[in-house]
């Protein structure tokens, strides 16, 4: 089962953290949902934090895998918020098991296609060499070498553990990433609707979720409404978490 991290009481608020991500980006976030009636999970999708490890990495089984969580808590209908892959996740969940789902909440991600955009991120963890023993601001020297946003870096960081007394690595499974990239990108079925209510929230500054892919989203989700963080990139929820947790407070308390 996932590994997850609960706070507070009261309806279940399930988090979804985006590709290479893990539950503690959601802290700030989490923390507050958890003072104001929700009792919040937080999330290590499979191949990242704390969670298994394994070669099966596609948006399906992801989606079963939030099922088996409800199922193993004994959580009969959950709100969900996903960002990112965790995100086409949550849409995918909602749209195969709506009977587990209240309502869901996506955050800057669309069900369309995206092409392959993580390769020089990639190619920046790919040159850490671990065998090397390096220390923690070595890792970030070299990652500094592909990836120029500090704040991608730090992002990155959050996964960096010690594995062992002096021997660091990452926690997400990076040779499953490197086989199965275009996973990340899939499209959401043609088929897949969710006919209850489903917030969209994308970063005015991201281009991730453009106008014209509403047509798209009101497809699969007939009662989308949607909102933008202006001055916001992807990382929407780090970079205004006071306007996130509003538009998202708002949608669930409604």
């Amino acid at each position: 089962m996932l590994y997850s991290k609960i706070e507070g009481s009261g309806k279940p608020l399930l988090i979804l953290h985006g590709f290479l991500g893990m539950l503690d980006n959601w802290k700030t976030i989490g923390t507050q949902f958890s003072t104001e009636g929700f009792e919040v999970h937080m999330l290590d999708m499979r191949n990242h934090g704390r969670s298994m490890q394994s070669d099966d990495f596609n948006y399906e089984i992801m989606a079963k895998d939030i099922y088996d969580y409800c199922v193993g808590h004994n959580l009969e209908q959950v709100d969900v918020i996903g960002h990112s892959m965790g995100g086409k996740t949550a849409m995918l969940f909602a749209c195969t098991y709506p009977e587990k789902t209240h309502k869901l909440i996506v955050a800057d991600i669309g069900p369309k296609f995206y092409p392959q955009h993580h390769q020089m991120i990639l190619a920046g963890l790919n040159a850490v060499d671990f065998a090397k023993k390096p220390s923690r601001s070595e890792v970030e020297d070299t990652l500094s070498e592909y990836i120029t946003d500090f704040g991608t870096r730090q992002f990155l960081m959050k996964s960096l553990f010690w594995q062992e007394p002096g021997q660091l690595a990452f926690r997400f499974n990076l040779a499953v990433f490197n086989k199965k990239l275009d996973e990340i990108g899939v499209a959401l079925p043609i088929d897949a609707i969710y006919n209850k209510p489903t917030l969209f929230i994308r970063g005015g500054n991201s281009g991730y979720i453009k106008d014209s892919d509403f047509e798209a989203i009101k497809k699969h989700f007939p009662k989308a409404v949607s909102e933008t963080i202006p001055n916001a990139g992807h990382w929407l929820h780090a970079e205004n978490p006071k306007l996130f947790h509003q538009f998202a407070k708002e949608f669930l308390d409604n």
